[in-house]
């Protein structure tokens, strides 16, 4: 099968802008940071982050009801949601880290890191 020169570069240009990769874990030493830890099990195990980026968003109440989302009300409610950056320096990769609520919902790898000055 031959590709066709131009979905082949339509291919590679998709690669190589595609978003940073997400990840379900995270190492900080020996230690495993996952989805569903909480905030402080991160900051102790893993120290303080590099930068730290704060927000809220808004979501209709719900309760989990064995893994299944229920939702009930009209309302929203606002939600803190926070993005920890652990910077590990240029021979490691970047970890961008998202709470919602003050729980580990998503763990993202960027790029390599840099050095601080």
């Amino acid at each position: 099968m031959r590709l066709n020169p131009i979905v082949l570069a339509g291919l590679l240009m998709a690669v190589a802008l595609a978003p940073a990769a997400r990840a379900d874990a995270m190492r900080c030493g020996q230690n495993l940071v996952r989805d569903g830890d909480p905030q402080s099990k991160v900051l102790a195990l893993c120290g303080e982050p590099s930068g730290v980026q704060r927000r809220t968003v808004l979501r209709r109440p719900y309760f989990d009801l064995q893994g299944r989302f229920v939702y009930f009300g009209d309302g929203l409610v606002e939600v803190p949601v926070e993005i920890w950056t652990y910077n590990l320096g240029p021979q490691k990769l970047i970890r961008r880290v998202r709470f919602v609520d003050g729980i580990v919902d998503a763990i993202e790898t960027l790029g390599h890191g840099y050095r601080e000055y």
